[in-house]
């Protein structure tokens, strides 16, 4: 696997393969790998000749400094499980200035209204960072196929979005949730919890699983009230949002219509960790 860490080499490398016709795979992190991130390689293994990885920890797209600052970071780690795993040709870990060579600051794109739904409301601007490097991304990169994870749901549908209305010529696939046994989905940020706090965590998921049950019998409303019922007595939890939304829209619905599809979402924090979560509704 090579370890590649500046965007002139990248650039000799991309243009070698591209050269050879090797059809390119990529998926983006930020590091704290798990096996989450790992399937989403699994999936680009399937259907590409070089599969690329990429490390980097996007100050844009950081509300909050503390948290920027909290994001854990082990690099060394991070490359022996891509190595070990045996998915991944190359992973590219560009400095701030291979991704912004002049001001590191977001560009604004319209995503048309999704990022002004769910985690837009209390992120704002959130969305023009994740839009501004993954778009640097892919034009260095140039893949042909790209993938990312349904945990980050809103993530996924504002990068369709993004490469419909740039007309970039990359696929988007999005890979399911890889969860825990005890159904957790797997996130950088369960490192920061305790083992005894992500097994008590295991309540998300299975809330999830009863709305998917409740979602055929009782009104939104209803939901609404039980899902909020749950998380009171849940001890060193806070539900900072759940809702129903239209896949498409991702706009927050108040009915269920037959010829919509709809996705539960949920964020909760546990003990100071935004632990976040979907699940269509069959």
């Amino acid at each position: 696997m090579e370890v590649i860490k500046n965007k002139k080499t990248l650039q000799d490398f991309i243009e070698r393969q591209k050269e050879m016709g090797k059809k390119i795979g990529f998926a983006p992190t930020m590091g704290a790998l798990h096996k989450g991130h790992l399937s989403l390689y699994e999936e680009a293994r399937k259907d590409n000749d070089l599969v690329i990885s990429s490390i980097f920890v996007n100050p844009t797209q950081f509300n909050n400094p503390e948290d920027l600052e909290k994001y854990p970071r082990d690099i060394n780690r991070d490359i022996l499980i891509l190595k070990n795993s045996g998915l991944v040709d190359a992973v590219y870990i560009p400095e701030v200035a291979d991704i912004y060579p002049e001001k590191t600051e977001s560009q604004h794109y319209d995503f048309d209204g999704l990022e002004n739904e769910m985690e837009g409301k209390s992120r704002p601007g959130h969305f023009d960072g994740v839009g501004t490097v993954v778009e640097e991304l892919f034009r260095q990169i140039q893949p042909d196929n790209a993938y990312f994870g349904e945990k980050d749901f809103q993530q996924l549908a504002i990068i369709k979005k993004m490469v419909e209305k740039k007309h970039l010529p990359v696929k988007i696939t999005g890979v399911s949730i890889y969860r825990a046994d005890n159904g957790l989905a797997l996130s950088s940020r369960n490192q920061r919890l305790h083992e005894d706090r992500r097994e008590a965590s295991k309540v998300i998921y299975h809330t999830l699983n009863k709305v998917n049950d409740w979602f055929r019998i009782l009104t939104i409303p209803e939901i609404n009230e039980r899902v909020t019922d749950i998380f009171d007595h849940e001890q060193g939890m806070k539900l900072e949002y759940f809702l129903i939304a239209d896949e498409e829209t991702l706009k927050e619905t108040d009915f269920f219509y037959k010829d919509r599809n709809y996705r539960a979402f949920i964020v909760v924090v546990v003990d100071g960790v935004r632990l976040i979560d979907n699940m269509h509704l069959d």
